[in-house]
């Protein structure tokens, strides 16, 4: 599923084409492109659930106050996601690219996903898909876009 919605992602991003307005045509090019229907769907309603976390009731992620709130993994999370995982989304949130209330939509796209464990690589990508859904976001999502693209270089010492 994850590679559909980086498909999908990497061509619909910049479009102004809504990915939702004729469903069947996009499941038709995502079967040609050789992507599954059972997955296809999958990843659909996926990124339909990401559209409605913003006018949600039931999660209200957008209307909540975004305070300082620490994170504290449950087992399950921390086994999907590695250290190096977890101390990336600590520092995204540190540095301010995304708060308490983005965190915890990243969180919710994560689990979605149904993946045993997520790479660094992955996770970045998400954190970028949730930044675009959100309105207002527009500076963070630049910011991510530099984490994604700009890697650092190593020094020579």
């Amino acid at each position: 599923m994850f590679d559909i919605l980086m498909y999908l992602f990497e061509n619909y991003i910049h479009s102004e084409a809504d990915i939702f307005a004729e469903q069947n045509e996009l499941t038709d090019e995502l079967v040609r492109a050789g992507f599954n229907k059972p997955e296809i769907f999958k990843a659909l309603n996926w990124l339909e659930q990401l559209a409605d976390l913003q006018h949600s009731d039931e999660s209200p992620y957008l209307i909540a106050n975004p305070g300082r709130a620490i994170r504290i993994f449950t087992e399950s999370e921390c086994n999907m996601l590695n250290v190096e995982c977890r101390g990336f989304l600590m520092f995204v949130e540190q540095i301010g690219v995304i708060n308490s209330i983005t965190r915890e939509m990243v969180m919710d796209k994560l689990a979605a996903l149904d993946k045993p464990a997520i790479s660094l690589d992955d996770l970045k990508w998400i954190v970028l898909m949730v930044l675009f859904n959100v309105p207002g976001s527009e500076e963070a999502y630049e910011q991510m876009e530099d984490l994604i693209f700009d890697e650092p270089t190593e020094l020579l010492h």
